[in-house]
């Protein structure tokens, strides 16, 4: 393995990914919702047919036996976009970025009640932590003072985050099943599909037509969210996971940069500081999973 290869691929699909969010937060809402999945999803399949191919047959890569479980996965995943989307018209780039890290803390909490996992007690304390973030952040925009109706609409845009994160963590639960199972290649091309179609849903109720900047931003999104896609693919060939899953932290960073040079905003003192208590609930667990994890096979090695 390529530990460095890994870790430069999992920091790039960050940066791609955050770039794809602000794509969608340029838009500012001229665009349906229901349409800007749509594109997203459609033109995912692009790079990520094209990556295929040159992993050898695209019908291998996309081959599955297990298309309800694609397809519960992708019902979550949809439900995250909508909510992700929805969300980013009422608060920052930041702000949904940082509220998005409750999607592992969500995951423990599903794991436990749904798959009937033992929790260890620093789980607990990362998922406490976390949520202590979240409520300093949603304290932020709760305050009611002459600007209450930008702090009603933003408290929306935080539950709206909140939604999406719950989602997102009900996506990787289903994961969970299909990772082993299923080719990494399929697990997306399946998503894609099936964010699409469930997309068309809201045609009636009217999309439409882009023009200059928006079609190239709903482009842009779809491109940006399937090379993500291939980045965190080839990133998990050159490193183990428990060693990428850190840097799945720096998209704050990347949030702060591009939320300023693109966007022209810069995040309040609260959304920082509780982004940086969610932040460290989250490093907290995936740090002391890797320490149990090596400690483990030092015991191995030796008996």
């Amino acid at each position: 393995m390529n530990a460095s290869a890994g870790i430069a691929m999992k920091i790039t699909a960050a940066l791609s990914s955050t770039l794809m969010l602000a794509c969608v937060k340029g838009l500012d809402g001229a665009i349906p919702v229901g349409e800007v999945i749509f594109f997203r999803s459609v033109l995912a399949l692009v790079p990520l047919l094209i990556w295929l191919r040159f992993q050898g047959s695209v019908l291998d890569g996309i081959r599955t036996r297990n298309i309800r479980g694609h397809f519960v996965r992708g019902l979550a995943g949809t439900g995250g976009l909508y909510f992700s989307y929805l969300s980013l018209l009422y608060i920052s780039l930041t702000d949904a970025t940082a509220i998005n890290y409750a999607a592992p803390l969500f995951t423990v909490l599903l794991a436990a009640l749904l798959l009937r996992e033992k929790v260890r007690h620093h789980r607990w304390v990362a998922v406490f932590t976390g949520f202590s973030g979240i409520l300093v952040m949603l304290s932020g925009h709760l305050t009611l003072t002459r600007q209450a109706n930008f702090s009603l609409s933003s408290s929306l845009g935080i539950l709206l985050a909140l939604m999406a994160a719950l989602c997102t963590a009900c996506a990787l639960v289903q994961i969970r099943f299909l990772n082993g199972k299923e080719k990494p290649g399929a697990i997306a091309f399946w998503f894609a599909v099936t964010t699409a179609l469930t997309s068309l849903v809201t045609l009636p109720g009217g999309w439409k037509m882009p023009h200059g900047n928006q079609l190239a931003l709903l482009i842009g999104c779809g491109l940006l969210g399937g090379i993500t896609q291939i980045l965190m693919t080839l990133s998990l060939r050159y490193a183990e996971a428990s060693l990428l899953a850190p840097f799945d932290y720096t998209t704050l960073i990347w949030s702060v940069a591009v939320g300023y040079v693109l966007l022209g905003n810069l995040p309040t003192s609260t959304t920082l500081i509780g982004a940086m208590l969610v932040v460290t609930g989250g490093l907290y667990s995936v740090l002391y999973e890797r320490y149990r994890f090596r400690k483990a096979q030092a015991v191995n090695v030796t008996t």
